[in-house]
């Protein structure tokens, strides 16, 4: 195995993220209707501003949970390649 390490791609660890997490909040929303996962909806509605389980409320939960995990997944692989010592570009 190669020993040599590369940076992160912090922008495309934060769209994998976000686009993960928005499909996790829209999930919730069927889910917590036949009685799973209701206390997480529940408790991202309190977080996410118009986050409900209606159509309208799923798709501003989703738009909330892709932004959510964009700033955390690129705020994650930057502090990290910063530790690292990297502070090029991520190999592609």
């Amino acid at each position: 195995m190669d020993s040599e390490t590369h940076a992160v791609n912090a922008r495309a660890l934060g769209l994998a993220l976000g686009t993960v997490w928005a499909i996790v909040v829209a999930v919730l929303v069927p889910l917590s209707r036949i009685g799973w996962g209701d206390e997480w909806r529940e408790l991202l509605a309190d977080v996410y501003i118009g986050y409900d389980d209606t159509v309208t409320g799923t798709l501003v939960g989703i738009s909330w949970g892709f932004l959510d995990g964009l700033v955390l997944g690129t705020a994650f692989g930057w502090l990290y390649n910063r530790f690292d010592g990297r502070t090029g570009e991520a190999v592609r």
